[in-house]
């Protein structure tokens, strides 16, 4: 449904470093970036937009697709690393659906960000 999404973060420096680091695992890098903003997905394409905002952003839910667990648990491990507070560890979440394998990370701006994998172990 979505091509792309765009959030705001009180410090565009900040949240790219956190957001990279986290994401990373996932294969996650810079697809484009501006004086003010820097567009972010796989394969050059730019899937979620950072905009700096002077405004304070209200705390957003984001899911990024994982391949598998293993890389559900390397987004949590390299989320925390890069800063963000546990909101979730990596782990089935039997109540959405009986494969649903999430972890999940409140970011700088208060957004949970979360990986998360539907195929079975």
């Amino acid at each position: 449904m979505f091509d792309h999404l765009g959030i705001g973060v009180t410090s565009l420096a900040e949240s790219r470093s956190f957001f990279l680091k986290a994401l990373q695992p996932l294969g996650v890098s810079v697809a484009m970036e501006g004086p003010h903003s820097v567009g972010i997905g796989r394969n050059g394409k730019p899937s979620l937009w950072l905009c700096e905002s002077s405004e304070k952003p209200t705390h957003l839910h984001i899911a990024i697709t994982a391949q598998n667990r293993m890389e559900v648990g390397a987004f949590y491990e390299a989320a925390l690393a890069a800063g963000g507070k546990d909101n979730g560890p990596p782990g089935l979440r039997p109540h959405y659906h009986a494969n649903y394998y999430g972890a999940f990370v409140i970011g700088p701006d208060g957004h949970n960000i979360e990986a998360v994998c539907h195929l079975p172990a």
